[in-house]
């Protein structure tokens, strides 16, 4: 068990893939090959994912990590402005033994955190193909080149639930049980989780204990206020759109239908769900006689929550001190690199000084136990546990510099300039994700 910084053994939840160009070369059968997605040079310099007509998100999208803060904003438009770690797998592995880091499940980047890029395609079959491409490039290079290392992660054809339940079934004989889905699928026009639409995906990833990822941003939205809001506001309530899917998924009533049917809250910190459950618990305690919820699951909101739901966070202080409003299964850690948010390469240290004082059996669920169970990952059948905590990991990476060089962002002219596209180059950023 953990008693220092040195002895945690770190698996986050959620960290991100600016996916190489080179991604789709081995996976997309010759006939469909000309219909791949491309990384363009645009006019302007950039480099730009695109699918067929459609733009994907942006290639870097806030794949910062290294940078100063004053760069936290802007996001790398080429390959050569971002840590190798981001785009290169062996890389990543040496920024995460860098960190003090195990492992991690790596989201999307170009497609949109749910895939939605690849689903917006015309042709339906075609589609399929390249997430099906995606998926093995994911599982078989990406994760399989070092299998200790990395929850694998999929994404689903949406567009055709039938066939999003067959991935999964798919992805689940190779050994991920982790997929993507969107925070708020009616958010991208397809039903919401409360019609019976999505029982068939349902329904497969509780037979398989396939855990569905909603990560916020997930359904192309953003938290937002007023239009001329400062950059503050919206990354001050960048937990927002969890929030709603956490009231959606409580007062779902398909759960009983499917009793291992799990999903996960991502990147949305944990600080603010005890407030959401009592008010949960009031709703149905004050207002049941017009609302009229059966609860046919037989749980209450809190219940529910308990058994059912996946949350995870980077450095939430309030969150850790109500821990006790949690279960001992379901608070997860997360890193989040290469974005801003995250502590790499400091995680060690920023989370040993949240969880010092919690009981070790408590601290070894939050930082790996919890997800090497919920993913059925077992990364100590690959690597002994001793050489798995922070420091052993660490020692191993001793030549690896921590800051991203950029060189043509070198002098102070080209920093102004970053730092001074604030307020636009932020709101765009998130409505990007």
């Amino acid at each position: 068990m953990a008693t220092s910084k040195d002895d945690l053994i770190l698996i986050s939840v959620d960290d991100h893939i600016a996916e190489p160009a080179t991604m789709f070369d081995a996976h997309v059968p010759e006939k469909y090959r000309d219909l791949a997605p491309r990384v363009v040079d645009e006019p302007n310099g950039a480099q730009q994912w695109y699918y067929g007509e459609i733009r994907g998100r942006n290639l870097g999208l806030n794949a910062v990590a290294g940078k100063p803060p004053e760069m936290f904003n802007v996001n790398p438009n080429r390959y050569e402005d971002m840590r190798p770690g981001c785009y290169e797998v062996d890389e990543r592995v040496r920024d995460m033994s860098a960190g003090g880091q195990l492992a991690g499940l790596n989201f999307p980047n170009w497609t949109g955190f749910s895939g939605q890029v690849l689903n917006q395609g015309p042709d339906r079959d075609v589609n399929l193909v390249m997430i099906k491409a995606y998926n093995d490039w994911h599982v078989d290079e990406w994760c399989g080149a070092h299998p200790e290392r990395f929850i694998p992660c999929g994404i689903l054809p949406l567009f055709d639930v039938e066939e999003a339940a067959k991935e999964v079934r798919r992805l689940a004989d190779k050994g991920c049980h982790a997929v993507t889905f969107s925070e708020n699928p009616a958010g991208l026009g397809m039903p919401s989780i409360h019609t019976r639409e999505w029982d068939p995906l349902f329904a497969a990833c509780s037979d398989h204990a396939t855990v569905l990822c909603c990560h916020i941003g997930s359904s192309s939205k953003a938290s937002s206020t007023s239009p001329d809001a400062p950059p503050p506001v919206a990354m001050n309530l960048s937990s927002g759109m969890a929030i709603y899917t956490l009231g959606d998924l409580l007062w779902a009533e398909f759960w009983h239908r499917f009793p291992n049917l799990r999903f996960s809250l991502t990147e949305g910190d944990i600080g603010w769900i005890p407030y959401f459950l009592w008010r949960a618990e009031h709703t149905l305690d004050r207002h049941n006689g017009w609302i009229q919820h059966d609860q046919p699951q037989g749980l209450s909101p809190t219940e529910l929550f308990h058994e059912r739901i996946l949350v995870c966070f980077i450095n939430d202080r309030v969150g850790v001190k109500l821990l006790d409003e949690f279960s001992l299964d379901q608070v997860c850690w997360e890193s989040d690199y290469p974005h801003s948010d995250s502590s790499w390469p400091e995680a060690p240290e920023k989370l040993w000084q949240l969880v010092a004082d919690l009981d070790p059996d408590v601290v070894d669920h939050i930082t790996h136990l919890n997800a090497m169970r919920a993913y059925q990952f077992d990364p100590f059948s690959v690597r002994p546990r001793e050489r798995c905590t922070a420091a052993a990991l660490r020692a191993e990476a001793t030549d690896v510099d921590t800051v991203t060089h950029v060189g043509r962002l070198a002098d102070d002219t080209d920093r102004a300039a970053w730092s001074q596209m604030t307020g636009a180059a932020a709101a765009a950023a998130a409505a990007a994700k």
